[in-house]
């Protein structure tokens, strides 16, 4: 009988669960598809406001007028403006982002060219974050208002105070030109240079997967001085907030609760605590992470690193708006899918939030 009476509630408790997250998918979708139609709208008046000629961009300064004119209309600039944005909507959807005049290739050629590089400096910077950031933060918070808190402390001022560019610079100067420890600026030495068939585009796991180790070493050598200039900002970030939320869940009740039955303070802290504090944590990792992405374009031009950043930089100085407004989309296109998945898994951590 009490297997019997089980099975109706089970089936129900289901479809109640199925039911909440399929509101939530729908939410979610209803959410993402107006962030992306707001970013295609931007782009798209960017595009048009700019005092930059598109047709003399394609055609030259000294093109003749119907030579002129006969660009304007193949651009389908002669039509009124709604049908143009639907044009620009059709071709993005389809992957056409356009040619770089730049460089001569599509659009989306050349950011899948770039793109893993950037990529793969972000995402190790945002790991050294993570991986120094969040103890960091737990023991401030834990000894708040002693010497371990104001050496946190320290670190994050250090970590937002010192410009880019000269700490970039003096990794170089010290690591590289002094001490040799790392690889100079570049994503591969010369003698590794186009060596790799890119599969990937990540170039230590291209590498890896040739089984070649000597390239593996040297494509880490010149990854993690830059990576680690990115990691020190990601440091300095995801320890302050760190330290904010576990201040404020070690004042809960449920920790007084848990040290007064005398649990250990490591199982209070990292257990108890720190797992109401990871979900607003998760949301911290997924804004530095996406900071980063976007934001390295003075450490990408300091090593010489063949990433987005410099790629934008190169392309908005030589009036390539092609490749700007396509770099533009991408970079939009990634924070909306990391601020997603940064809710999703937010939600699963705690119940709470479905």
């Amino acid at each position: 009988m009490t297997d019997m009476a089980a099975g109706p509630v089970r089936k129900r408790h289901w479809g109640e669960t199925a039911g909440r997250w399929a509101k939530i998918a729908s939410r979610e979708l209803v959410t993402v598809a107006i962030t992306i139609f707001g970013l295609l709208l931007i782009t798209f008046f960017i595009a048009r406001v700019i005092p930059i000629d598109p047709v003399l961009a394609v055609v030259g300064d000294n093109a003749r007028p119907e030579t002129y004119e006969a660009a304007r209309i193949e651009l389908g600039l002669d039509k009124p403006l709604w049908q143009q944005f639907a044009i620009y909507v059709g071709k993005v959807f389809s992957g056409d982002l356009g040619r770089s005049v730049l460089t001569s290739n599509t659009v989306v050629d050349d950011i899948k060219r770039v793109f893993p590089a950037t990529l793969e400096l972000a995402t190790l910077g945002t790991l050294i974050g993570c991986l120094l950031g969040i103890p960091l933060g737990v023991v401030a918070a834990v000894n708040q208002g002693r010497w371990p808190d104001q050496v946190a402390r320290i670190i994050g001022l250090f970590g937002y105070s010192i410009p880019v560019f000269w700490l970039g610079l003096m990794g170089l100067l010290l690591f590289y030109a002094k001490l040799g420890w790392v690889g100079g600026p570049g994503r591969a030495g010369v003698a590794f240079q186009d060596l790799i068939t890119p599969v990937t585009g990540i170039l230590m796991i291209d590498a890896a997967l040739e089984g070649d180790w000597e390239a593996v070493r040297d494509a880490w050598s010149h990854l993690v001085l830059p990576a680690s200039v990115l990691g020190i900002l990601s440091v300095a970030y995801i320890s302050r907030m760190t330290r904010s939320f576990m201040i404020t869940e070690l004042q809960q009740q449920y920790v007084i609760a848990a040290r007064v039955k005398g649990l250990s303070e490591f199982r209070v802290v990292w257990r108890h605590a720190m797992h109401n504090a990871f979900v607003p944590l998760v949301t911290v990792i997924a804004v530095s992470y996406m900071h980063l992405l976007e934001g390295s374009v003075l450490t990408e031009t300091i090593f010489a690193w063949p990433g987005l950043g410099r790629y934008l930089t190169n392309s908005l100085l030589n009036a390539d708006m092609n490749a700007v407004l396509g770099g533009t989309l991408v970079i939009g296109a990634v924070f909306i899918g990391v601020n997603l998945l940064s809710d999703i898994l937010g939600r699963l951590v705690d119940p709470r939030t479905r």
